[in-house]
């Protein structure tokens, strides 16, 4: 599927195909704030990090849901380094 992605190294906004499978995406249904944590996808060397509201997923290269124990906080916080 096409999806539009921030990608905070370059500064823009870009559009990817990617395809969000329980191979590739862990799920947290307990996100109960718009900033928390919906999923975490290994994509192209990089993870996709989704908020639990409309804005665009972020992708930071060099880091997957493994390396951070698909833990919904690291994943928060690492979205919060890069963009915020």
């Amino acid at each position: 599927m096409e999806e539009i992605v921030y990608n905070p190294q370059k500064g823009r906004l870009e559009t990817i195909q990617v395809e969000y499978t329980k191979e590739n995406t862990t799920w947290f249904d307990d996100c109960m704030k718009n900033k928390d944590i919906y999923m975490i996808t290994d994509f192209n060397g990089g993870m996709l990090i989704k908020e639990c509201n409309y804005s665009y997923p972020v992708w930071v290269y060099d880091i997957s849901r493994a390396d951070i124990g698909y833990d919904q906080k690291k994943a928060k916080k690492i979205r919060t380094q890069h963009v915020e």
